[in-house]
């Protein structure tokens, strides 16, 4: 980890370069930090869908999702939308090209989960927004191509001129979770998985996510739930909803696969403290009933909410526990509307909305 792979980006926008750990230049040492979800936004992001191989036999709907998606976000913050070449380009305008606060943009893109292709946009305060090009694999090399989606950050950078740091190891936006004081959630599965990083420690990684979120304390859960192809995502498990509060994911039934691995989550978080040794307040999700394409079981959690400006989208499974969802998250965002949207369709492509959203900071 001593040795240098390259030099931090100059100051110019949406310039080329690798900040290396330890370098008295990375993100953190020049004031920036990751900010928590709820803070507030320049826009939301998000890449159009148009992989038929990830809605298989179920590609139809998809587009109006997203239009859905569109729709509820637009009067509340600006959204950006990745779409690249004539035909996706042609498709988002006829569906969201009216919608007012809404920017297309002709950039490619292999696949729509944007949470994790996309950059990392982090908060300067005074220094403006500035963002971090991690590498991306699709998932530790699952679904290739992934060339598109891995260019995607620097895309962004130059659109924005945005200063972009590049710390060279693999990192999808939905591993991680932060309060924006100091701490974050991960998972050992996913981000100690050796199909991302394999060269690296539990240590090392700690580092990275100190000089490039701001993270004091990394607070480690154990994995995910069933047929998730993330490798167990945070972002389907717990989620920050204040600066000592989470909401964790629970299963109920003992029955059930994800009882055991949820229930370890739960008590982990149960024991941990945030960045300043102050225990968490953990408040409990309920899990919808297992929901399958064909044999596969969908990694269906209501964890997988978006918090936009005085706004939560809460997917919805056509579940009893829908509506417990919203009044638990409505109780917990009392300054902003709490509003489901269905995820059936969207869940067939293995992500909800969290995933299929990119948050930029107002600063």
């Amino acid at each position: 980890m001593g040795e240098s792979r390259g030099k931090c980006p100059p100051a110019e926008p949406g310039a080329e370069g690798t900040c290396v750990v330890g370098d008295r230049s990375t993100p953190v040492s020049l004031g920036y930090r990751l900010a928590a979800q709820w803070e507030p936004h320049a826009a939301t992001w998000l890449s159009w869908p148009h992989n038929r191989d990830t809605w298989p036999g179920r590609f139809e709907p998809i587009p109006g999702v997203w239009a859905e998606l569109v729709r509820t976000l637009a009067p509340r913050e600006p959204v950006h939308i990745l779409a690249g070449g004539d035909a996706v380009m042609a498709e988002a305008v006829a569906m969201v090209g009216d919608v007012p606060g809404v920017t297309l943009h002709d950039i490619p893109t292999n696949d729509a989960w944007i949470r994790d292709h996309g950059p990392m946009f982090l908060s300067g305060t005074n220094k403006g927004v500035a963002l971090v090009d991690w590498e991306y694999n699709a998932w530790g090399g699952k679904y290739p191509p992934f060339d598109l989606d891995n260019r995607v950050p620097e895309q962004i950078a130059r659109l924005t001129g945005r200063r972009r740091f590049r710390p060279g190891i693999i990192l999808e936006g939905g591993s991680v979770d932060v309060n924006g004081r100091g701490t974050v959630l991960a998972t050992e599965s996913c981000l100690l998985s050796a199909n991302r990083n394999p060269q690296l420690s539990r240590g090392e990684i700690e580092r990275y996510l100190a000089d490039y979120c701001g993270a004091d304390k990394v607070l480690w859960l154990d994995g995910g739930i069933a047929g998730d192809d993330t490798d167990g995502h945070v972002d389907q498990l717990a989620r920050f909803v204040g600066p000592r509060t989470v909401a964790v994911a629970v299963e109920e039934d003992p029955t059930d696969e994800n009882y055991a691995p949820l229930q370890e989550n739960l008590n982990r978080l149960k024991r941990m403290t945030d960045q300043d040794d102050r225990p968490l307040e953990i408040i409990a999700l309920p899990m919808p009933r297992p929901l399958y394409h064909g044999d596969r079981r969908l990694p269906a959690s209501y964890a997988n909410f978006y918090i936009a400006g005085g706004l939560v989208v809460v997917p919805q499974f056509d579940d009893p526990a829908d509506a417990a969802a919203l009044e638990i998250l409505a109780r917990l965002f009392p300054d902003r509307r709490v509003c489901g949207l269905s995820a059936v369709d969207l869940i067939w492509g293995l992500g909800a909305w969290h995933c299929a959203t990119l948050h930029e900071p107002a600063r």
